[in-house]
Parts: structure tokens; C-alpha cells; sequence
């Protein structure tokens, strides 16, 4: 089989403070419902989002301020409706960062741009089974 060149990030892990406050976050800002849990629902240690996220529970974690090297700098997010997630957002104390009214940090310290995507990229990515 020829190499095709071809790639995209299946997921990304992030340590977390609360668990279930991302776990709700993701879920209900940017709607990425579960793919798999660690541990029990209630208080799961690790959380797998269809959509590329696994959190990490690490009740101690302190991250580093958003500007600090070495640590995660910030995911892209691609959604269906800009306008509509950022409205979303709003109600989670999620703080606004200079980069632009579509880069968000969240409490943990964990900095998100959300991208408008164009027709139908975001469900055709979804789409996609790579585990199947």
C-alpha cells in the first residue's frame, strides 16, 4: 500500500482540575457527547469525547499561566455555529483572550479557539470511525 500523506489528531490529552466541569463544558458548549469513560460516571478518572478530547482528572493540577512554554499552548476547534458556541460559552466563566473574541481560556487555564467551520466539514470529521 502506498503512503497517502494523510492525517488528523484523534485526540488530545489534558490534565484537568474538575473533570466534570469540562465533562460539561464540551458536552454542552461545543456538544461532544462521550466515547469512552475511566472509572465510575459520577467521577470518572479519564473522559474520551467523540470529537478528539481526553480529560484527565488530576484533582492538584495547577497549570501554568496560557503565555508559559512547554505547556499546551491551545486546541482549535472546529464547530458548526461560531456565533452559537461563543453565546454558549458566555455562561461558563470562561475567560476572553487577546487573540480574539473566538479564543476563550477556561478556568483550568486551558485556551481554546473556536473556528467556523464551512459546510459540512465538522459532521463529515465526525463521521469518520477510525476505531471501527
Amino acid at each position: 500500500m502506498a503512503y497517502s500523506n494523510k492525517s488528523y489528531v484523534e485526540h488530545v490529552a489534558v490534565r484537568v482540575k474538575d473533570i466534570q466541569w469540562h465533562i460539561n463544558f464540551f458536552h454542552e458548549v461545543l456538544g461532544m457527547d462521550v466515547r469512552e469513560i475511566d472509572g465510575p460516571l459520577d467521577a470518572p478518572n479519564q473522559y474520551w469525547t467523540i470529537g478528539g478530547m481526553q480529560l484527565m482528572s488530576t484533582p492538584g493540577f495547577e497549570a501554568p499561566p496560557s503565555n508559559d512554554a512547554g505547556w499546551l499552548a491551545h486546541l482549535g476547534i472546529m464547530v458548526d455555529d461560531l456565533e452559537g458556541a461563543l453565546q454558549a460559552a458566555q455562561s461558563w466563566g470562561v475567560k476572553a483572550l487577546p487573540q480574539g473574541r473566538n479564543w476563550l481560556q477556561l478556568p483550568d487555564g486551558l485556551a481554546i479557539e473556536l473556528i467556523q467551520a464551512h459546510g459540512n466539514s465538522v459532521a463529515e470529521a465526525l463521521a469518520v470511525k477510525p476505531r471501527a
